[in-house]
């Protein structure tokens, strides 16, 4: 029996709130100088491929795209900053990214 839509919806929720939870206790036990190495490391690096990331700003939305492999990332928020752009607004964005 498939779960319903809400039914989806909570179980995901639930697991997400389970593993940041998890994630959360895993933080509070790095050391603060462990932390500040590890962002030094990854701070602005493409999460794919590891090259340095460029950071647009496009009508107050930052989106960070790979100097290498062309990935585009979102910071927590900007996805849904970007899902409330009209059509054209959204086009123009895309139009930002067009090689």
């Amino acid at each position: 029996m498939k779960p319903s839509e809400r039914e989806a919806e909570f179980i995901s929720r639930t697991e997400f709130e389970k593993k940041k939870k998890v994630e959360e206790e895993k933080h509070k036990k790095l050391k603060a100088e462990e932390k500040k190495n590890l962002k030094a490391l990854h701070n602005m690096r493409c999460p794919k491929c590891g090259m340095e990331l460029i950071e647009i700003d496009y009508k107050e939305i930052k989106v960070d795209k790979c100097s290498e492999c062309d990935g585009i990332w979102l910071d927590a928020g900007e996805l849904q900053t970007i899902s409330k752009l009209e059509k054209t607004g959204l086009d123009k964005l895309f139009s930002v990214f067009k090689k």
